[in-house]
């Protein structure tokens, strides 16, 4: 296990899955350190999302391997997610349950009982601002509130890595400057992977990016560096000329 402060927490090494005769993802490799908050980028179908579900091991790979805090979550599973959060596209829940009761499950799973799970709950509500809605049943919340519910199931267990597919999705701007400032807060700390459309967001709290596209890592460098690469200074004009294919 990386204990070294310096050492990868998030290490991906080929990463590559295929659906029949098509690539979803080809070759991947990268790694995350703790104190970076690395924007995956990439348009509809790149393999940001598949990439997300191999690395928090709900899809398995077919070459390559992910490590999390030193562990593969192939193989060592259980010690991998134990030390992850995942935000998976969708963030499904139990819609029936209260905010409040759906939190206590995940306490549960993740093995915390009385006090300290009271405590937990407790901090994931106030990180993602669900006080006002915590007796609620999650089917009666707006999709931005749904997220967030997602989010704070994500930071139950304080984990040391974050992997966050599309965080801001559905919610306003004043909730998006929310979980932004909130990010940013947990980042020294932490390794975080926030795949996302959103490339404003990529510049207020990102830094580094990874560009994909078909399957295929195209760009690997800060928002500043990134941004050089085009006359405007605009990193939607990057990404449009790193991700469109070029005219023969």
């Amino acid at each position: 296990m990386a204990t070294d402060r310096k050492a990868p927490l998030i290490e991906i090494e080929g990463l590559t899955k295929r659906f029949g005769a098509f690539t979803a993802v080809d070759n991947v490799s990268f790694t995350v350190s703790r104190g970076e908050v690395l924007g995956f980028l990439g348009p509809n179908g790149a393999g940001k999302s598949t990439t997300m579900r191999m690395l928090a091991g709900f899809m398995t790979p077919t070459a390559g391997t992910a490590r999390i805090c030193g562990h593969d979550v192939q193989t060592d599973s259980v010690a991998a997610r134990r030390t992850l959060g995942f935000l998976p596209e969708g963030a499904p829940t139990y819609p029936e349950m209260t905010v409040e009761a759906f939190l206590a499950f995940v306490a549960s799973i993740r093995g915390y009982g009385g006090k300290e799970a009271a405590r937990r709950i407790a901090r994931a509500i106030e990180l993602t601002t669900l006080q006002g809605v915590r007796l609620q049943p999650v089917e009666t919340l707006s999709k931005g509130f749904k997220r967030r519910v997602g989010l704070a199931q994500s930071l139950l267990h304080d984990p040391p890595v974050l992997v966050l597919d599309e965080p801001t999705d559905g919610l306003d701007p004043n909730q998006k400057h929310e979980v932004r400032t909130l990010i940013n807060q947990m980042a020294p700390e932490k390794a975080i992977v926030i795949s996302t459309h959103i490339l404003e967001e990529v510049e207020a709290i990102c830094t580094r990016a990874i560009i994909i596209a078909r399957g295929k890592v195209l760009a690997d460098a800060t928002p500043a560096e990134l941004v050089k690469r085009h006359p405007s200074g605009k990193l939607d004009d990057v990404f449009r000329d790193i991700t469109q294919p070029k005219a023969a």
